[in-house]
C-alpha cells in the first residue's frame, strides 16, 4: 500500500456515499499484492465499500456481491492491478477448519486467471482463510451497531482498519 494512506485508523461514515468515497480513497492507495479482509455483519456495507475501492483502482465491471459466484475478477482500465473480489465465507464452506491444510488450494480451486502477486484481493468474510496466503493484510472491521444504539434511525457505520501479519 502506498504510504499516503494511514496503516490504521477509525472513521465514522454516515452515508453510503461516504462509505464509497472512503473505499475510493483506499483503492487509490492499494498496490499489486495487497490483501484486504472486510469483516462485518450482513448489510454492513462491505460491497458498497468495495464499489468505491474499485473506482479508486479504476477497474472494469460492475461491483456486486460475490456471494453467488464466490469470486469476481475486475481488470484494470489503466494498467494497474486486477481486483479480485471474493466471498471467503462461501469458499470456507461448512467447516472453516478444513481449509487450514491448504488455503492456497482453496483459492486455486476458483480457477482465477490472475497471479495473486499482480492483483489486489478484497475478501468479504475473509477471516480464517485469506490471511493464510499472505505475509500481511489490511483488516477492515465494519461496525453498524454502535451508531444504531445511539440513534435507531442512523445509517452510520464505523470503519476500523489495521495492517496485520499473516501466517
Amino acid at each position: 500500500m502506498k504510504p499516503d494512506f494511514p496503516a490504521s485508523g477509525t472513521r465514522r461514515l454516515d452515508t453510503a456515499a461516504q462509505t464509497q468515497a472512503f473505499g475510493e480513497e483506499l483503492g487509490r492507495a492499494l498496490e499489486a499484492g495487497d490483501v484486504v479482509i472486510l469483516d462485518g455483519p450482513l448489510g454492513a456495507g462491505k460491497t458498497t465499500f468495495t464499489q468505491g475501492l474499485a473506482r479508486g483502482m479504476q477497474v472494469k465491471g460492475r461491483i456486486t456481491s460475490p456471494t453467488f459466484v464466490i469470486a469476481r475478477e475486475h481488470r484494470s482500465e489503466i494498467g494497474g492491478p486486477t481486483l479480485i473480489h471474493l466471498d471467503a465465507y462461501r469458499l470456507l464452506g461448512e467447516d472453516p477448519e478444513d481449509v487450514d491444510s491448504d488455503p492456497i488450494g482453496a483459492l486455486d480451486s476458483l480457477d482465477l486467471d490472475t497471479d495473486l502477486d499482480t492483483a489486489v484481493v478484497v475478501a468479504e468474510w475473509g477471516g480464517g482463510l485469506v490471511e493464510q496466503i499472505t505475509e500481511s493484510y489490511l483488516l477492515i472491521s465494519i461496525d453498524r451497531e454502535t451508531a444504531v444504539a445511539e440513534d435507531p434511525e442512523s445509517e452510520a457505520r464505523i470503519f476500523t482498519w489495521q495492517w496485520r501479519s499473516g501466517h
